[in-house]
């Protein structure tokens, strides 16, 4: 099995977008299409690669906003937590609120649930349940060679994600983040929503929120 694993920032706030391949299959999957569509199409067509999934870690605007044009451009399917659905059917006014416009969103096709896998070539994306930034957050667990996490805005490099904005909880992301991601193995790479990777051992330790 050879991973290809590829994030950088796309959309208005710089949201990391991570592209999931495998090279043997050419599968691939997308962790939050937030914006520049062609980028993200290049960017695969670089690595000849065909995304299966559109990974949501939730749906705040700046995480979904390329959502649409990926899906009518590749035919990746929309997946996202539920429990996200009210936001998602407002990104227009999410977006409206911050100053940009967006398309009105394409159905969700397909809901993801708690310890879910995909399935990416040869590899499993396990779907870890975070509520807190929103009741939909959710985290990705990839078990590669090296074990990787895409965190969304969940967790930080010495941060965690907001807790005042839609359906906000303090106390749920601390939970969430002390239970589910804590116990995750501490040399697991955490690839972050916005900002720089860290690593789930360095947050157990330093992150100020947890001290």
């Amino acid at each position: 099995m050879s991973l290809v694993l590829e994030s950088f920032p796309v959309g208005p706030l710089g949201c990391n977008c991570s592209i999931i391949g495998c090279s043997e299959t050419k599968e691939a999957a997308v962790v939050d299409p937030g914006g520049d569509v062609d980028e993200i199409i290049a960017r695969l067509k670089k690595h000849g690669l065909t995304p299966k999934y559109l990974l949501h870690t939730h749906a705040h605007f700046d995480h979904i906003i390329g959502s649409r044009g990926m899906r009518e451009k590749t035919g990746a399917l929309i997946c996202l937590n539920k429990d996200d659905q009210f936001l998602y059917d407002k990104l227009t006014t999410q977006a409206g609120m911050f100053g940009f416009a967006a398309d009105e969103p394409l159905p969700v096709d397909r809901f993801i649930e708690d310890e879910e896998e995909f399935g990416i070539g040869s590899m499993k994306a396990s779907v870890i349940h975070t509520p807190g930034h929103t009741p939909g957050s959710c985290c990705f667990s990839l078990g590669a060679k090296e074990s990787v996490l895409f965190s969304g805005d969940t967790l930080f490099n010495r941060s965690i994600g907001r807790t005042d904005l839609w359906g906000g909880s303090f106390e749920e992301i601390i939970k969430s983040i002390s239970t589910r991601l804590f116990t995750l193995d501490d040399s697991t790479r955490v690839i972050t929503g916005h900002g720089p990777d860290t690593d789930i051992w360095s947050e157990k330790k330093k992150n100020p929120f947890f001290q």
